[in-house]
């Protein structure tokens, strides 16, 4: 936004160009657990919980898998997952477990149960999801939260796509999150995507403060510090007003479901921008080799298996043009139903 373009040129003019502190810079902390207070109720920093600004969504969660994780550690990931999820062990030494959420792409702490073993050390979840738009109830997540909480075990909640929560999901106007009921999860949210600032690298990590204390000392034997002209940049973004631009999201999402009604399944995304739709099994071909032939069409879409260990769906992002994204539907569907 304008005002944020503002804010970090004025940081730039004024020589705050440096390093700054690893923690983030006081005012960007300050901005961010005010808007966690308002958010989910978390009265700010204390005794028990912190927070850390970090190099984009993806580095506070690659910094917390290598704080919690050790070799033979378990993480409990969702199937369909965002693709970094299933990699996060090949770089701590830790094990991935692979929550199957198929068909719906809910992850519910009875799924997440028939994966715990003695060797689990956290859960990860992402709400609303990259790749499906999935948006999990307060009362789903409150089930995790209880079941995190009777088996000792950490949750982490990936809330990238927090602001885009569509009005049939949100919960009290908010999209439901587990620190709504428990401030002994992870929560890790960012900038970016939320701004249209992706680029500038901007996430942050809040939670319990012993957990936090170890993200930050990775973070100074890695990235140092987030960008400093970004940190500058985003505190005047928690008064952008983005409820005009999910809406026009929402408007998307209807296009995409009515595109397919009929041909193909496809669970309604309660948020985000993606849609994880099935191949029809009738076509006889793969998720990816579907992909092929929207691609021969001019249609760029994700094959399902980058997000997953089957090889059945793709991911479209809605992001983009009514006009276009109207066209590429038509081709889609034209594909299927040939």
């Amino acid at each position: 936004t304008a005002v944020m373009k503002e804010a970090a040129k004025a940081a730039i003019d004024a020589d705050r160009n440096g390093y700054t502190v690893t923690q983030g810079i006081p005012e960007l902390i300050d901005a961010t657990w005010n808007h966690l207070r308002s958010n989910v109720g978390w009265d700010g920093p204390g005794e028990h919980r912190s927070l850390v600004i970090t190099s984009g969504t993806s580095g506070g969660i690659v910094l917390a898998a290598m704080a919690l994780l050790d070799a033979g550690d378990e993480m409990i990931i969702p199937d369909p997952y965002f693709v970094m999820y299933a990699q996060l062990g090949k770089m701590t030494g830790g094990t991935m477990v692979c929550c199957d959420t198929y068909p719906d792409f809910r992850m519910t702490a009875e799924r997440i149960e028939r994966c715990m073993t003695p060797r689990t050390k956290a859960v990860l979840i992402c709400s609303p999801s990259n790749p499906c738009g999935t948006v999990l109830t307060g009362a789903e997540l409150r089930d995790i939260v209880d079941l995190c909480r009777r088996r000792g075990v950490l949750l982490i909640s990936d809330e990238i796509y927090d602001e885009f929560c569509f009005s049939d999901m949100r919960e009290d106007g908010h999209c439901p999150s587990p620190a709504r009921f428990s401030d002994e999860c992870l929560l890790i949210r960012g900038f970016g995507k939320t701004y249209g600032c992706t680029g500038w690298r901007l996430g942050y990590v809040a939670g319990p403060k012993e957990i936090v204390q170890e993200i930050a000392k990775f973070q100074q034997y890695t990235y140092v510090c987030a960008p400093s002209m970004a940190q500058w940049g985003v505190i005047p973004s928690f008064g952008v007003d983005l409820a005009p631009i999910v809406t026009d999201y929402e408007r998307r999402r209807q296009m995409v479901v009515d595109a397919f009604a009929g041909v193909t399944t496809v669970p309604r995304p309660g948020g985000a921008f993606y849609a994880f739709v099935e191949v029809p099994k009738r076509l006889g071909i793969t998720g990816h080799e579907f992909v092929e032939q929207a691609i021969a069409n001019r249609v760029l879409v994700i094959p399902g298996n980058v997000f997953s260990r089957r090889d059945t769906h793709f991911r479209i992002s809605f992001a983009t043009r009514p006009d276009k994204l109207a066209e590429g539907l038509a081709i889609l569907r034209g594909l299927m139903t040939a």
